[in-house]
């Protein structure tokens, strides 16, 4: 065990209370989750910024200590790579995404450049137990996962909005801001989460300055990037929790497209959280994603589109091609957010305040 003064500490490991002097360990689980510090051994002119544990955006540099957690990611527009099986001081990982997670990176992005290339020093150690200088290696994540459960979702009425994209950057987050935030405008109660993706907290940040009392997001439950095999759970999750809180309406994203590995099919295939959704509406990158994200819903989960927004309604010729084509209506969530949040509330059949 030895002491490491920190630089920078990862918006990852943001439920994680670290001074700036922090002591590491050697023995290092290699295990999505876990919390590793980190020495940055290049620089970079394009993606070369960490969102911090303060949701403030950092520039990295080379030399800097960063804290980050072990994870995966598998990103259409970004690095994809995994944990490896074993992890040592001195063994080169690299950050696969601004969220801090590190890992072995399988795949590069050539707008991008190659990712930081980060020398590892060691586990980043907590002290839970009062009086003992005992130090267990620290873990993402302040709330346990409750145990798999497949029953009925009873969310005291409260009508659930859901945003699914046809890829990454559609749109999602921007809409689910001016419905969070045309909801509060008009005087409802609004909680708002982030179901699936890799650790980045920008999105519900965004979303509770749009309005939305309370947010959620995955890495509260210790998952660093979600998958098929635990999206469903932490959906059930994370809804119950939003609910408990008695709002007028939850908001939920789903990040990565509907066709990804994050496991948006995987939550979209569950009835009981499928039969929970009131509204879902796609954010779709252009006229042909729009009509086949439209069809693939339909088809595959038997859900109808209420609504699309995103790129593929940037101007009206967008929005002639999804009338005449796709026969459903179209909001441009940046030019329109007031039309957009207005359509929602009459879609959920709230009650005027």
């Amino acid at each position: 065990m030895r002491s490491v003064i920190v630089d920078k500490l990862a918006s990852v490991a943001s439920g994680l209370e670290l001074e700036r002097e922090i002591r590491v360990g050697n023995e290092i689980p290699s295990e999505e989750g876990v919390l590793v510090a980190v020495e940055m051994l290049n620089d970079k002119s394009s993606y070369n910024r960490l969102e911090l544990a303060s949701g403030r955006m950092a520039r990295v540099r080379n030399g800097d200590v960063v804290v980050g957690a072990l994870g995966h990611r598998k990103a259409l527009f970004g690095y994809a790579g995994h944990v490896p099986e074993s992890v040592r001081p001195g063994d080169v990982l690299q950050l696969l995404n601004i969220g801090g997670v590190l890992g072995v990176c399988d795949s590069g992005n050539a707008t991008m450049g190659p990712p930081f290339d980060a020398r590892v020093l060691g586990v980043v150690l907590e002290f839970p137990y009062l009086g003992e200088r005992v130090g267990i290696p620290a873990r993402v994540g302040g709330e346990a996962l409750p145990p798999e459960d497949s029953g009925n979702l009873d969310l005291g009425g409260a009508p659930v909005v859901a945003l699914a994209g046809t890829t990454m950057n559609s749109g999602k987050t921007a809409a689910a801001c001016a419905i969070v935030g045309r909801l509060r405008h008009e005087g409802y109660v609004v909680d708002a989460f982030k179901a699936t993706g890799v650790a980045l907290r920008r999105d519900i940040l965004a979303m509770e300055d749009a309005g939305a009392r309370n947010t959620a997001i995955f890495t509260d439950f210790g998952v660093v990037s979600t998958a098929p095999r635990n999206a469903p759970r932490l959906v059930r999750a994370m809804l119950r929790r939003m609910a408990a809180a008695g709002p007028d309406a939850i908001v939920f994203e789903l990040g990565d497209g509907i066709l990804g590995a994050y496991g948006v099919e995987a939550i979209l295939a569950d009835e009981n959280i499928r039969s929970s959704i009131s509204c879902l509406l796609l954010c779709a990158s252009d006229p042909v994603a729009a009509w086949g994200g439209t069809v693939l819903l339909k088809e595959q989960f038997g859900i109808e589109v209420a609504a699309v927004t995103g790129p593929a309604t940037d101007n009206q010729v967008g929005l002639d091609i999804l009338r005449q084509r796709v026969g459903a209506p179209g909001y441009n969530a940046i030019t329109h957010s007031a039309d957009l949040g207005k359509f929602v509330v009459r879609r959920l059949g709230l009650k005027q305040q």
